[in-house]
């Protein structure tokens, strides 16, 4: 049926800051519609269901036989529901399957993937022989990422009752790297004082209420540990507790620890169903499985062959980069450029420059010093450049597989905001061991 979907083609209404406005009829939310049916055809589904299926991919049509210049087909919704039906057979839904990432054929048990970012819970947990069901992403450049991964389009806001909505009744695991910011030891740390982000915790509690699923998973930086001198985790336990859950004590595991070259450090909240009767005593969190010298060091992530010139800093930026660090050490503190040693450890991958510049390294391979983006000064002859998203993806673990779609600075925040791989499919694993699924 000729070219496949791309999501870019369709008009988007962002916000200032990239936030997609969602609806329940936006295209956006049918494509969620129609690809997590595709991908999850075996669940039975309700009558309001099928009609948006049906809507979904009448519309899918409608779009592409105008890309294309084709004539409207008039089609019955029982013609519509066959091609739903068979899916595989058409062209027409090629990118839904041409993936990198499929669920495995025989799962062991299903999750549902909240505050889903570009999947790393997601790759972990299908390591580990799982099915993701439902996913929600907030962000329309992650969702991009996701969908050309996974062939999925996240659910949108899931603070709407509609984008809940379309949650399977049964699922085994609630998995969630719930937004980090509002507890984070950097910026002002407002908690759940902060409406935007802090109280999503809630939209987790509401769910797990709902659904009791048997487990659940969740990830946050380590600054929620102190914050509010523990007040905010101690709530956060109680409401989890109150929700009908044995929550194990909560632990910060090092990425480094797991496989991955990048200092990074992170708070597991892990919990079971009460009437599962399992004994949160007897769980144990996944020793180190690359302690000491075992460490990969960075080199062994490290691009293997020349970069492009747009990584390498110009002479002017490396200059400010210096006197922007005097300034700090004279005042006692600190923060500045990093440049890493290449047979150690990165610095954790954070959004934003300081992610960037605190994980600055010397790579002198570079033969072409002619610059391709506008830059003062020229290119550094020193080797300093930044890592490429590649890289970064690498310190969290994602396979090179792993297609990155959007642009380096969408990437570059992406990864960031992305969990540790390897440390998330290591304490699963204990987990999952628990409720005897794998």
């Amino acid at each position: 049926m000729g070219k496949s979907l791309n999501l870019q083609a369709f008009p988007e209404e962002v916000t200032e800051d990239g936030i997609k406005i969602y609806g329940e009829t936006s295209y956006e939310n049918q494509i969620a519609v129609l690809s997590h049916y595709l991908h999850n055809s075996e669940v039975k589904v309700t009558r309001k269901l099928k009609d948006e299926i049906v809507s979904s991919v009448r519309e899918f049509l409608s779009r592409k036989q105008f890309r294309q210049g084709l004539v409207d087909e008039e089609l019955s919704d029982e013609e519509i529901w066959k091609v739903a039906e068979d899916a595989t057979q058409y062209d027409l839904f090629s990118d839904f399957f041409d993936i990198p990432f499929p669920a495995p054929k025989n799962p062991k048990f299903t999750f549902i993937d909240l505050f889903a970012g570009i999947g790393g819970f997601r790759i972990a947990m299908q390591n580990l022989g799982g099915k993701c069901v439902y996913s929600s992403e907030f962000d329309a450049k992650a969702q991009e990422s996701y969908f050309a991964n996974y062939g999925e389009m996240p659910f949108g806001d899931i603070t709407k009752e509609s984008t809940k909505s379309y949650i399977p009744k049964k699922f085994d695991i609630l998995c969630g790297g719930f937004p980090c910011q509002a507890f984070s030891l950097a910026g002002r740390r407002l908690g759940f004082k902060d409406e935007t982000r802090g109280t999503l915790f809630f939209e987790i509690e509401a769910i797990l209420r709902k659904h009791q699923p048997k487990a659940f998973f969740l990830e946050n930086v380590k600054g929620l540990a102190i914050h509010d001198k523990g007040r905010t985790l101690k709530t956060i336990l109680e409401h989890l507790d109150d929700a009908g859950y044995d929550v194990v004590p909560p632990q910060i595991l090092n990425a480094m620890d797991y496989g991955v070259p990048q200092h990074r450090e992170r708070i597991y909240i892990i919990g079971f169903r009460k009437d599962l009767g399992i004994n949160v005593e007897d769980f144990h969190y996944p020793e180190p499985t690359t302690p000491g010298k075992l460490r990969p060091k960075f080199r062994d992530v490290m691009e293997e062959h020349e970069v492009s010139v747009k990584y390498y800093l110009s002479t002017t930026y490396v200059e400010t980069l210096i006197r922007h660090k005097a300034r700090h050490e004279a005042a006692g503190h600190g923060f500045g450029y990093k440049i890493i040693d290449l047979d150690g450890v990165a610095n954790a991958i954070v959004v934003g420059g300081m992610g960037r510049e605190c994980n600055l390294l010397i790579d002198k391979r570079l033969t072409n010093f002619t610059p391709i983006t506008h830059i003062k000064g020229e290119v550094n002859r020193d080797g300093i450049r930044k890592m490429t998203p590649r890289e970064w993806a690498r310190l969290q673990g994602f396979p090179d597989s792993f297609r990155i779609v959007v642009s380096d600075t969408s990437a570059y925040k992406q990864f960031g905001n992305s969990v540790a791989i390897p440390a998330i499919q290591a304490t699963a694993e204990q987990e999952l061991k628990m409720l005897n699924l794998i």
